[in-house]
């Protein structure tokens, strides 16, 4: 994690950076409760904080260690932001909540069990609770990117990275760009009736 670089880009934006480790639930409950308080609403999250633990490594061979903190971070990390967002907003009855899973968690990636599985239960997760704040004023959506081009990927193994790179009709990864584009729009009140729903970015790898 780059804390120097979250930090110039709150500033730029006109706003504060304070660095949370989400796979600890005490530290989410109380930095979500600091944020109600300190601006009076809480309207919009958006959890894009990830893992992508071991690459190209069979279940044999994949630690049971590193399963757990990928699970920790990326679906554990997803439940906590999700359950501590949610009080202020229902009582509001107004949020946007967008949840980054994975064209992995939809198909799988062999060779990246945890990433794969991690990614799978956030979509269960956002099809879960969607459904439940439905009527509420809250929506509940995923982002499920192909593989996009972010230094998380610097720990990706090269095969792992060219076999899903392969796989993309379009022949390249998606750029942050992209992806943010998409996820304004989802948080947007111009999304307003869509809830429980995946957001495809795949450069078409998915098409159903």
């Amino acid at each position: 994690m780059n804390e120097a670089a979250l930090k110039r880009v709150g500033e730029a934006c006109g706003g504060t950076v304070e660095v949370v480790d989400v796979s600890d639930e005490t530290a989410v409950a109380g930095a979500l409760a600091h944020a109600h308080e300190t601006h009076g609403r809480l309207d919009i999250l958006v959890h894009s904080a990830g893992v992508v633990g071991p690459t190209n490594t069979t279940i044999t061979d994949y630690g049971s260690q590193d399963f757990e903190r990928t699970l920790r971070v990326n679906l554990y990390g997803s439940f906590y932001l999700t359950k501590y967002a949610l009080g202020p907003m229902v009582e509001q009855r107004y949020g946007r909540i967008l949840l980054l899973a994975s064209i992995a968690g939809k198909e799988g990636n062999p060779g990246m069990v945890g990433y794969s599985v991690s990614k799978a239960g956030v979509i269960g997760l956002v099809k879960a609770v969607g459904k439940e704040v439905a009527h509420m004023g809250v929506t509940v959506n995923a982002l499920a990117p192909a593989v996009v081009a972010t230094p998380m990927n610097r720990d990706t193994a090269p095969e792992q990275l060219r076999y899903m790179t392969e796989r993309i009709p379009m022949k390249r990864l998606g750029t942050v760009d992209e992806a943010a584009a998409l996820a304004c729009w989802i948080v947007s009140d111009e999304a307003s009736f869509n809830t429980g729903f995946v957001f495809d970015l795949s450069g078409g790898r998915a098409t159903y």
